[in-house]
């Protein structure tokens, strides 16, 4: 594979990521009989119902969070080079979140970013915010780790993933998740198919699940796997 194919699909991780993030912005949080009663089938953008619980105001198309901090992690890892520049990817969170106050969007964010934001704000170190992190932000974001690293050795692309989730996600199934979606991104810049791409997010889903805080919840590899079969 040349060099030329391998960012053409790394463009594509980020450009399908961004889609599916604005097609779904009006549609987060509803349940699918209530999706159905509002907007019908869903399959072009479409603007939130005015009482939206955290879309309302944003035209069709807006892309949420989720995108926003995708993007933004894919600057801090440009940048970081070889190493993570946790520091700087803090100081890059909390500019984020007050541009984003501003443009009266903090509905969007999510609730373990939201309660680690807060916490350093108000003095807790970095290391610590991300303690209780047990959602999807990790995962939502985690894209350009796995376009950045290779699918082998899966423990330096775990790693990676890891040290992007100390500040605001650092617990076992949080991990777990973003691991998941870094292995597959990573099998499929590298040109390889959904089965092997599950594989690889499997096997990364068990090696994140032993990092960081032990939380309570479900063994995401083998919902994987279930999910898969």
């Amino acid at each position: 594979m040349d060099a030329a194919e391998a960012i053409d699909r790394a463009m594509g991780a980020l450009i399908g990521g961004a889609l599916g993030d604005a097609l779904g912005m009006p549609t987060q949080l509803l349940s699918p009989a209530r999706i159905a009663e509002l907007y019908g089938h869903v399959e072009d953008f479409v603007a939130p119902v005015v009482d939206h619980p955290v879309s309302k105001g944003l035209v069709a198309g807006t892309v949420t969070d989720d995108t926003e901090q995708a993007l933004l992690l894919g600057r801090i890892l440009v940048v970081s080079g070889d190493s993570f520049d946790h520091t700087r990817w803090v100081n890059a969170l909390l500019d984020w979140e007050r541009d984003v106050k501003a443009r009266g969007s903090y509905d969007l964010l999510g609730p373990s970013t939201k309660r680690a934001i807060d916490a350093i704000n108000d003095g807790v170190p970095a290391e610590e915010a991300g303690s209780g992190g047990d959602t999807n932000g990790a995962a939502m974001r985690i894209a350009p780790v796995g376009i950045m690293m290779p699918a082998e050795p899966l423990d330096a692309l775990v790693a990676k993933v890891a040290e992007t989730c100390r500040a605001t996600h650092n617990t076992s199934i949080a991990i777990a998740s973003a691991a998941a979606v870094a292995a597959a991104v990573s099998c499929g810049v590298a040109g390889g198919g959904w089965r092997a791409a599950s594989d690889r997010a499997i096997a990364a889903a068990r090696r994140g699940a032993v990092l960081g805080h032990w939380v309570t919840g479900g063994d995401i590899a083998a919902r994987i796997d279930w999910g898969r079969d």
